[in-house]
């Protein structure tokens, strides 16, 4: 009985994006986020219209329209990583904290890469939610992916949570051995031995999942895997995905013609 369940993020619904085709979903999340990537610092025009566009978008999946919003400040941690731009870029200074000179270049730089990651994760969150992932790897097969790199992502979703799940097995065979939860007693010993117990369940489930890819490896070679998981039946574009299509490249171009030439 599994304990641990990495559920898909897919909410189901009969919106427009929900029954675009998933090769739609996938290529216009793609473009939008090379568009988001691509525009110069400071764009501030572009950046506007690309985060209505996110809000328009999530309110036609039914979601609402703060739906990826509220989920997208996740993204904002890992964009600091740029904080010393303001501090290591040069230009005309705008701020002075002693020896530390925050320069307005630097500034907008750093604003341009939070908002684009910003923008970028909303769209990406959008596109989890509204479609299955089943969907979304025979998207990616249709839009020529590597076989192997489909495969890998399908099978890493698939057998995480059993992972998960031998991880909590450990855990609880660690604390049944180590007088976990007996009254007036701290459970197990020194920072020392903590560490090597933490090592060699480690260990332990590298080698369980090694066993289990060889033990899985073999079960689908014995059933004819070549290396492609394949569908039964085969989507097809409609005029609705030409034309949703259609009208998000045009809209992206005119994005990035605004943040370039304005």
């Amino acid at each position: 009985m599994l304990h641990i369940d990495l559920a898909d993020q897919y909410r189901r619904g009969s919106s427009r994006v929900h029954r675009l085709d998933p090769r739609v979903k996938l290529a216009g999340a793609v473009l939008f986020i090379v568009v988001a990537s691509a525009l110069p610092a400071g764009a501030w025009g572009a950046y506007g219209l690309l985060f209505a566009a996110t809000l328009v978008v999530a309110a036609l999946t039914g979601l609402g329209a703060g739906f990826a919003l509220k989920r997208s400040f996740v993204a904002l941690p890992f964009a600091l990583a740029a904080i010393s731009l303001p501090f290591t870029v040069a230009g005309r200074p705008l701020a002075q904290f002693g020896p530390l000179v925050v320069s307005v270049e630097g500034t907008v730089r750093f604003a341009s890469i939070l908002i684009k990651s910003w923008l970028s994760v909303q769209m990406a969150i959008v596109m989890t939610f509204t479609t299955a992932f089943p969907d979304l790897l025979w998207g990616l097969r249709a839009l020529r992916l590597p076989p192997a790199l489909v495969a890998i992502v399908s099978f890493m979703y698939r057998y995480l949570f059993v992972l998960a799940d031998e991880a909590l097995r450990l855990m609880r065979a660690r604390a049944s051995r180590s007088g976990a939860g007996a009254p007036g007693r701290r459970a197990g010993g020194s920072l020392w031995w903590r560490g090597k117990v933490a090592g060699g369940m480690v260990g332990n489930l590298t080698l369980r999942a090694f066993e289990r890819s060889e033990r899985i490896h073999a079960s689908m070679t014995a059933r004819g895997f070549q290396g492609e998981i394949r569908m039964l039946a085969t989507p097809v574009l409609t005029d609705r995905d030409w034309n949703a299509l259609v009208g998000w490249v045009t809209f992206l171009a005119m994005t990035a013609l605004i943040g370039f030439v304005f």
